[in-house]
């Protein structure tokens, strides 16, 4: 029997769009038979303190944080505000790849927007990178268990 990965699906959740980006990532990644379970930040909310309170920004941090600790895989989605022509990742987001790959949990990089440069950093810390959205078809046929590096032609800064 084939290993089901646990995914800890990064990206914003701010908007509409942003929020059906991700929403068809794990459509794709629910579609791969490598795949079990898939957490997402922004549909695991803590409504036990007011939003944005000292209580409630500690309880999301450490929430997310236990959250990664316990997943086999990163999936990030690098875009964010792309329909205001903002092309740089979420901070957030960023920060949760940066978290992942300091404690070897492998992170997968998605973006639909495949002609702008990505920082250096980011990019090299990606075990497989899908850019561009014909490119991101491609993530439900990926073999989460044996983390091909898998390489895309993208500027980087």
């Amino acid at each position: 029997m084939e290993k089901k990965n646990r995914v800890y699906l990064a990206g914003p959740f701010f908007s509409d769009q942003q929020v059906k980006r991700l929403d068809d990532v794990q459509a794709l990644l629910e579609q791969n038979p490598t795949i079990g379970d898939v957490f997402r930040p922004g549909k695991h909310a803590y409504d036990a303190a007011e939003f944005g309170s000292f209580e409630w920004q500690t309880a999301v941090f450490k929430h997310d944080i236990n959250n990664i600790n316990v997943s086999d895989v990163v999936v990030a989605m690098l875009d964010y505000k792309i329909e205001e022509n903002e092309f740089e990742p979420d901070s957030g987001t960023v920060w949760e790849c940066g978290y992942a790959a300091a404690h070897n949990i492998p992170v997968i990089g998605v973006r639909n927007i495949d002609d702008q440069p990505l920082n250096l950093m980011l990019a090299a810390s990606l075990t497989a990178f899908f850019n561009g959205s014909k490119n991101i078809q491609d993530i439900k046929d990926y073999d989460f268990n044996s983390l091909m590096t898998r390489y895309e032609n993208v500027k980087v800064f």
